[in-house]
């Protein structure tokens, strides 16, 4: 099993840079690209509030589960 993180989805919809979206929700450029790229081992909720207020959508929207089994 594996979540995924659109959160690339979201900022390309928006016209947004990673560094515009660091500055609006108070995280680095950097932490918020091993959060959008999939190499974070936990995010905060207050993270994905800031995220899905300063993207104007709803957390279903950055974060889904896909399964690893084969079908």
């Amino acid at each position: 099993m594996a979540v995924v993180v659109d959160i690339d989805v979201m900022m390309a919809r928006r016209k947004m840079s990673v560094g515009e979206l660091a500055e609006r929700i108070g995280i680095t450029p950097t932490n918020l690209a091993v959060l959008k790229n999939g190499r974070a081992k936990a995010v905060r909720f207050t993270t994905l509030d800031a995220l899905c207020e300063a993207l104007e959508c709803q957390p279903g929207d950055l974060l889904r589960w896909e399964s690893d089994a084969p079908a």
